[in-house]
């Protein structure tokens, strides 16, 4: 039977409906039989913003009551998934309005760090990421436990299913053919709604990050994880940057499918300046892709011709190179052929402390120097070299030589050595004066200060 689905995308600042056909949803299309209960997502999104946008606290509370049924939540056990301290996002300002909408009629209200394989977090920094005081945590959150999720703890999964190889397969190109099980923390099977709050940014794995991405891998863990970010290398990270259809959502989506705890979503976007320029309040799917689009308009910046040198800040939170990685994926395809891409963060020490001794074991090297010797590298953790690859950036690997598009260099406290011998370039970040790189655009040199976040592209129809 088929009927209408009216969900709300936000133009120009305005709640505008949007038309859906319930016939073209997939959902429980795969199920592993250990989880029998089905679960109704929320498909309606209500929405408002644009790139002029600022929220106010008031307003975000007004959204959130409108665009979750109370049905949803009242009397219900809650688990809010979050980011860590890697992503701008108002968080503390969320979970007050939250806790404001929700705390007063759900029985139970927890949070969840989705940490991916990024470190956990000690109790204290959790709260400090949510701006919960000692005070709060006595009063307003006296009954919500706040977590980390253990991706490092095997006992911590659980299986949904499996994704079959012949999807896998279409979906790679031809590049990966096998089975592939779906893992999630088991923790959601003791709440009745998972709440999805984070924010979605142009990302290099799968095309725009936020939506049900806090799911898969926020708490994924096991061959998933490290699949599903392979699969995102394999394709190449300017080929999925920026791109709001892309086979690895569609892999997400594909394992969302499989999720039997209801699921809901509130997607933020948030401004240059760090305000909330928008929010989608709905299904895991549509709020993401309402606050892709605009995150398209307010995250993506184009320029006319690509430059011989970028080089980008990266901001204090990225602590290491693992996330410091962000600033080659967003400044990359600015950069002209032969030309030089630097990092610059004196304050980055550590190229992982979780995966630190993998990568400088293998070296950060283009795709085609592991596709073509993936024997060589079978003990390697597939995810620890979609990182490498995308650090390292487009290039080609022929008659057992490597030819990188551009050259990357650390301007960081990581050594010259260690630099080297993970096959990339150095720059001592105490001789650079940034004054000397400044208001040289017209000379093919850029400086992107708070880089990590904003994807620069060239002009739409241009090529390095």
């Amino acid at each position: 039977m088929r009927f209408l689905l009216v969900t709300f995308l936000a133009r120009a600042g305005k709640v505008t409906p949007f038309y859906g056909n319930k016939k073209d949803s997939s959902h429980n299309r795969s199920t592993n039989h250990s989880h029998k209960r089905k679960a109704m997502h929320t498909k309606e999104v209500i929405g408002r913003g644009s790139p002029d946008t600022r929220l106010t606290e008031e307003e975000i509370r007004d959204l959130i009551a409108a665009g979750t049924p109370a049905d949803l939540y009242r009397n219900k056990k809650i688990l809010v998934l979050t980011p860590d301290a890697t992503r701008t996002c108002p968080l503390p300002q969320m979970i007050r309005c939250l806790s404001d909408v929700y705390g007063r009629i759900c029985r139970r209200l927890d949070f969840m760090v989705a940490l991916g394989t990024h470190p956990p977090l000690p109790a204290k920094k959790i709260l400090e990421l949510y701006g919960v005081s000692p005070e709060d945590k006595q009063t307003r959150f006296r009954s919500s436990e706040f977590f980390n999720h253990r991706w490092d703890l095997p006992e911590t999964f659980t299986e949904l299913g499996v994704i079959p190889a012949e999807e896998i397969f279409a979906l790679s190109k031809g590049h990966l053919n096998e089975h592939v099980p779906v893992l999630i923390n088991r923790r959601i099977f003791d709440y009745d709604l998972v709440v999805i709050l984070g924010p979605v940014f142009p990302h290099e794995v799968v095309g725009f990050s936020g939506g049900a991405k806090y799911l898969f891998p926020g708490i994924s863990g096991g061959a998933f994880l490290h699949f599903f970010h392979w699969i995102g290398a394999v394709l190449t990270c300017a080929g999925i940057i920026g791109k709001r259809e892309t086979p690895v959502r569609e892999v997400i989506h594909r394992a969302l499918d499989m999720v039997p705890v209801p699921v809901h979503c509130l997607a933020m976007v948030v401004t240059p300046a760090s305000d909330l320029g928008g929010l989608y309040v709905g299904g895991a799917r549509e709020a993401w892709s309402a606050a892709s689009r605009l995150s398209a308009r307010i995250h993506i910046v184009r320029k006319p011709a690509p430059y011989h040198t970028v080089l980008g800040r990266a901001p204090a939170m990225y602590d290491e190179l693992w996330v410091a990685g962000k600033v080659m994926y967003k400044l990359e395809q600015i950069v002209a052929d032969g030309g030089r891409l630097i990092i610059y963060g004196p304050h980055i020490a550590t190229i992982s402390r979780t995966w630190g001794e993998p990568i400088e074991k293998i070296g950060y090297h283009v795709r085609d120097y592991f596709l073509e010797r993936m024997d060589a590298f079978a003990g390697i953790p597939r995810g620890v070299l979609a990182h490498s690859t995308h650090v390292r950036g487009t290039g080609r690997f022929e008659n057992g030589v490597e030819h990188p598009r551009i050259e990357v260099i650390l301007a960081t406290a990581i050594p010259a050595d260690v630099c080297h011998r993970i096959n990339l370039g150095y720059m001592d970040p105490a001789g650079i004066d940034l004054a000397d790189y400044r208001e040289r655009e017209d000379e093919g040199l850029l400086v992107v200060d708070r880089a990590g976040e904003i994807l620069y592209q060239l002009d739409r129809g241009k090529t390095p």
